[in-house]
């Protein structure tokens, strides 16, 4: 398959065309020269809608099933996605089922072409049930939501142990420095000069005021309870559609654990809040009122984690605390991306509108509130 109409997932919900073209199969049987063992590509099978990257799966002559991801090298060099590919090395190690990344016959796990950077994975083992959901849509089994907050501490739980320093980029990673800093006015002034993009897009914007109205008062709230969180490298994109299952049954074991391009050293809490983010809160459909929360999701998460890994009383509310504020850094690397590198000003405003401050101002409303009241409830 290799539709030229292939379409992507948008930001309100909707299907746009790609900012990256799709991979062809010339390009695939290109890259492929490289690992000569796997041999060539007889088709590509599947185009990924995922907006921030272009990936495919592929079927070679020598019977492998492969994933391949292309990046673009402004927002993925070969130093960069190796930070993703030790950590999860390290998990695989330690019994995290994830697909294998392959290397070259240099032995590189990422390869540079041009403007270019690839990565090639194994075929992740198991269903990919939520393959086409996108991010932000909860999923409909809560018992798969229990399965994953488990599956998500025993990650936590196979992390303990690895040191690596923070990501060497911002971009379309979620980290949490302006979260856990007591003045994340001053120290992202102090990031900015090595984030020209996002300085550039900044200087339009009275993102100061911005920052006192929809994210301080949350800040203060939780900041000084964050500092005693212990430094844990994370997934930081916990959605289901990041989870393959063994089976399509309600009951099915996680299979395989994918895409690290999110991961960070932050902390354990940060990771569990944001997979509530992630899969409790229909952000697409809010005009549904009390609908759009799944407030049974956000608890079955909770209590599929704390069945591998106790949560105390004092871990719940700081959870609840810490949930409207949970998308901060990364929606900034989204203004970043979008501004700097794919040139689209109006879906900056949207990242910088919509999910910085849109996202924090919803907690403040009833529907909000009835979540993070849910979540305090079950300490």
């Amino acid at each position: 398959m290799n539709d030229p109409d292939h379409s992507v997932h948008g930001l309100a919900g909707d299907t746009m065309a790609p900012d990256w073209p799709p991979l062809t199969l010339r390009e695939v049987e290109q890259l492929l020269r490289g690992y000569p063992s796997l041999g060539m590509p007889n088709r590509i099978g599947w185009h990924s809608p995922r907006p921030l990257s272009a990936a495919c799966l592929i079927d070679t002559d020598a019977g492998h099933s492969l994933f391949v991801k292309r990046h673009h090298r402004s927002v993925r060099s070969i130093a960069t996605l190796g930070e993703e590919h030790r950590f999860m090395a390290w998990l695989r190690a330690a019994g995290i089922p994830l697909a294998e990344v392959l290397s070259d016959n240099h032995g590189q796990t990422a390869v540079q072409r041009g403007d270019w950077v690839y990565e090639l994975h194994a075929q992740a083992s198991g269903i990919d049930l939520y393959r086409e959901t996108m991010s932000w849509v909860p999923p409909p089994e809560r018992r798969h939501a229990y399965t994953a907050g488990q599956m998500l501490a025993r990650l936590h739980d196979a992390a303990a142990g690895y040191e690596a320093a923070q990501r060497d980029t911002h971009i379309l990673v979620a980290r949490s420095e302006l979260i856990v800093a007591a003045d994340p006015v001053a120290t992202l002034q102090a990031q900015l000069a090595r984030r020209p993009g996002l300085a550039d897009y900044l200087r339009h914007r009275d993102w100061p005021s911005d920052f006192a109205r929809s994210l301080q008062p949350w800040h203060a709230i939780v900041q000084p309870r964050l500092i005693h969180q212990p430094r844990l490298w994370t997934h930081n994109d916990w959605h289901v559609s990041n989870l393959c299952w063994r089976d399509d049954s309600a009951e099915a074991p996680i299979s395989a654990v994918l895409d690290f391009g999110l991961s960070a050293a932050t902390f354990a809490l940060f990771d569990l809040a944001t997979a509530i983010e992630r899969n409790a809160i229909a952000w697409l459909a809010l005009d549904t009122g009390n609908q759009a929360v799944h407030t049974d999701i956000a608890l079955a998460l909770i209590d599929g984690y704390r069945q591998q890994r106790p949560l105390d009383h004092a871990a719940v509310h700081l959870l609840a605390d810490l949930l409207p504020l949970v998308h901060m850094d990364f929606a900034l690397s989204e203004v970043e991306y979008f501004y700097a590198i794919t040139g689209s000003p109006a879906n900056a405003d949207i990242a910088y509108d919509t999910f910085l401050c849109g996202h924090a101002d919803w907690f403040t409303g009833g529907s909000g509130q009835q979540l993070l009241q849910a979540i305090r409830g079950c300490a």
